[in-house]
């Protein structure tokens, strides 16, 4: 929801033009890259001022709301960090990745809203991460909603902020090496 100069709220309409398509196309495209382990490329989708995060969930009765601990991050992450990350997955230290994890990224919902600032917009999505490693694990998944703060460059957009809300309070995977 948005604010009117005197607080009162005010419904968001998503975008339903060109402006959708291109984001959605980029969303896709994004997936794709990290599905074909190309992380150098998925890195260059990030300005430099990049925030990464996923809070950690947390279940209340018989609400939804407040439901993520302030503080409290899965990622926390800047450019160094996934820079760091990604470095690390060429190395033999890397042994949450040894296999290496074979995952699709399924983007749906996506819903594209103006933002306050110039040159930017967000953009909600849903997105469902099917993730198989080796032959004796089950596979994962992991179902989460991204809030995205994408900013207009010459080329298309790049992503400044990316929020992560999984859907659930105890992750089920061995560990989260991969990129939601």
């Amino acid at each position: 929801m948005a604010t009117t100069e005197d607080g009162s709220a005010v419904k968001m309409i998503p975008y339903t033009n060109e402006t959708h398509q291109e984001v959605h196309q980029f969303l896709v495209w994004e997936a794709e890259l990290l599905d074909s382990r190309r992380y150098e490329d998925w890195l260059n989708l990030f300005t430099k001022d990049v925030v990464y995060k996923m809070p950690v969930r947390t279940t209340k009765a018989h609400t939804l709301e407040e439901s993520v601990l302030n503080g409290m991050d899965h990622f926390d992450e800047n450019l160094y960090t996934l820079r760091k990350r990604i470095d690390r997955f060429e190395t033999e230290h890397a042994w949450t990745e040894d296999p290496p994890s074979r995952t699709r990224h399924f983007v749906t919902n996506v819903r594209v809203y103006p933002s306050d600032e110039n040159g930017e917009l967000l953009a909600k999505s849903y997105l469902l991460l099917f993730r198989s490693r080796g032959d004796a694990h089950s596979p994962d998944l992991v179902s989460a909603e991204r809030t995205d703060v994408l900013r207009r460059v010459d080329s298309g957009f790049k992503i400044a902020r990316r929020d992560i809300l999984v859907d659930e309070s105890v992750l089920r995977t061995q560990n989260l090496a991969v990129f939601l």
